[in-house]
């Protein structure tokens, strides 16, 4: 059995709610990867992108202290700079960002590429990759309603074109992990898997929750369906 990675995206505007200010953001940012490194989250993939490369740079070293010592990986979302100087373990790629070859010329042994894909072919052409997220697979906040959706048949298609491991994105919810994990995605990606609701949420926790019963249950339902007869 394939063993299941699991990638927590971050949204510090999300988590913390969109007024609050840069320093609290930083906080929750903080909180949430200490409760993902408690619950052994494999990656933490920071995705800021309306940070400046200056604050963006401050939260990932912040972060890769946080994760030091520990099975949680960081990748930063395309700035290969950052990930770079502040000694993370990977980045992620967008789909239109440079070639993966590219990434890998400038980083050392041991440094993870991943990359985002949302066709069977995108994948096919991606196999340098170390990992691949493709989506979006359900509808998600995080996109508009006018985005492709790729459902349960193209993100089976996706894994098909592949041997490199495929984590499925985009509105993964404990409903629809079984069928996502029924595709033969090596694991998921999310962001709001990995908050609390808004009616949970409180000032002091922001809306960082402890993530061990989120994690052990994605765990259980993959071992479910993949030991299946």
């Amino acid at each position: 059995m394939q063993l299941l990675t699991i990638c927590l995206v971050t949204d510090s505007r999300r988590l913390a709610g969109p007024r609050a200010a840069d320093s609290d953001r930083r906080r929750c940012l903080l909180a949430q990867a200490r409760f993902a490194v408690d619950a052994g989250v494999d990656l933490i993939q920071v995705r800021e992108r309306d940070l400046e490369a200056a604050a963006l740079a401050d939260s990932v070293s912040e972060l890769v202290t946080v994760t030091r010592g520990t099975a949680t990986r960081i990748v930063v979302n395309d700035r290969l700079d950052v990930a770079l100087a502040c000694g993370a373990g990977g980045v992620h790629l967008r789909a239109d960002s440079i070639p993966i070859a590219a990434a890998r010329r400038l980083a050392p042994g041991g440094f993870l590429v991943g990359r985002s894909v949302h066709t069977a072919r995108a994948a096919a052409d991606a196999s340098d990759a170390d990992y691949l997220v493709a989506g979006t697979v359900f509808p998600s906040l995080s996109k508009d309603l006018s985005h492709r959706l790729l459902g349960v048949d193209g993100l089976r298609a996706i894994v098909a074109a592949t041997a490199v491991p495929v984590l499925a994105i985009g509105g993964i919810s404990v409903d629809n992990v079984d069928a996502v994990a029924a595709t033969g995605v090596a694991g998921v990606a999310a962001i709001g898997l990995f908050m609390q609701s808004p009616g949970e949420r409180n000032d002091r926790a922001c809306a960082a929750t402890d993530l061990r019963a989120v994690v052990a249950g994605l765990r259980a339902r993959f071992d479910r369906v993949n030991t299946a007869p």
